[in-house]
Parts: C-alpha cells; structure tokens; sequence
C-alpha cells in the first residue's frame, strides 16, 4: 500500500451529515477508489450510523462489545445503570429507531420477586435488563 492510499484510508476527518449552509441532510453522490482512482456516481443511500458523533459511536461500540448487557455499559462507561439505559435511549432516537418494551417515563421494574410464576418470556426479559443472572434464569426456565 501507498503513503497515499494509507492517508486516504485513515483519514482522520468525517464526512459531514448535514449542509453546512442550511442545515438540510446530505447526500452522498459519488464515491471514488483510492486505489485506482474509479469513481461511481449516483444517489446513495445515507448510512444511519455515518451521523453519530465520536461519543454515540464509543457507546454504540461498548453496548456492542458487551453483547446488550446494560449493567456491563455503565460498567464500562463508569456511570449509573439509569444513566447507560438513558443514552441508550438516546443513541435510539439518534439512529431513528423506536425503542421496543416500554418508554423512559415508565418506572424501573421492580427485582424478580416470586420467579416461578413468571413465563419463559418475562424472564428472558429480565435477564435482558439485568434483573436476573442468566444461569438463575436457566434453571427457573428448566423447572416450568
């Protein structure tokens, strides 16, 4: 590989996603190869994560990494469980994407209290909110 086409690769600015000019939403028309120079042009479909910023990519990264686990994120972001589920949130709404189970004005669940009267469903749902460990979950699944 090139100096040039090592530059052009790693650069080190991000396209923008809104007009600088009148704030209206960009759109990609061409797209070129570093490489050999080939260019196509057309109108191309808007990547949904092109427009996070560096923090909304760094969350979406660790969510990521630690497969869901919101306990895991606030972990990792040395904040507060409410905190790491409220930029989720957030980083939902940035990518356009309505949250499924519930809004944020809904009241935190309250501990798995009796878990053998709940369904297969509520308690996958629990482990999912880290409410309940997924080995305990699995032995209460195995006794319905």
């Amino acid at each position: 590989m090139t100096t040039d086409q090592a530059t052009h690769d790693h650069s080190p600015y991000r396209a923008p996603a809104d007009c600088p000019v009148c704030a209206g939403e960009l759109l990609t028309t061409r797209l070129g190869c570093p490489g050999c120079g080939s260019e196509v042009g057309g109108r191309f479909q808007r990547c949904r994560f092109c427009a996070l910023d560096t923090t909304q990519l760094e969350l979406l990264t660790v969510f990521l990494a630690s497969r869901g686990n919101l306990r895991e994120v606030a972990k990792q972001q040395q904040v507060s469980y409410p905190t790491a589920r409220a930029r989720i949130s957030g980083l939902l709404a940035a990518l356009g994407i309505e949250e499924l189970g519930g809004s944020e004005s809904e009241p935190e669940p309250e501990p798995v209290g009796e878990p053998r009267a709940l369904t297969r469903d509520e308690l996958l749902a629990a482990v999912a909110e880290g409410r309940l460990e997924p080995s305990e979950a699995a032995r209460l699944i195995a006794g319905l």
